[in-house]
């Protein structure tokens, strides 16, 4: 599974990262970086949270 982000529509209000910070975190500048595209199922139930939780709806899943 990969985790897409459209930075077009991302607001960097760190939400992801409250709910997944072993997947997304904010650099130093505040812009939201994917630390890893691919996840696991170590990581899948975090992920849909921060989906889930977007405000924006910037963050999906490729689960092909």
């Amino acid at each position: 599974m990969k985790v897409k982000v459209d930075f077009d529509l991302c607001e960097s209000n760190a939400l992801c990262e409250a709910l997944a910070p072993e997947v997304f975190e904010l650099d130093d500048d505040d812009f939201l970086v994917i630390k890893k595209e691919s996840i696991g199922t170590e990581d899948e139930a975090a992920v849909r949270r921060a989906v889930a939780a977007c405000p924006r709806a910037a963050i999906s899943l490729d689960e092909s």
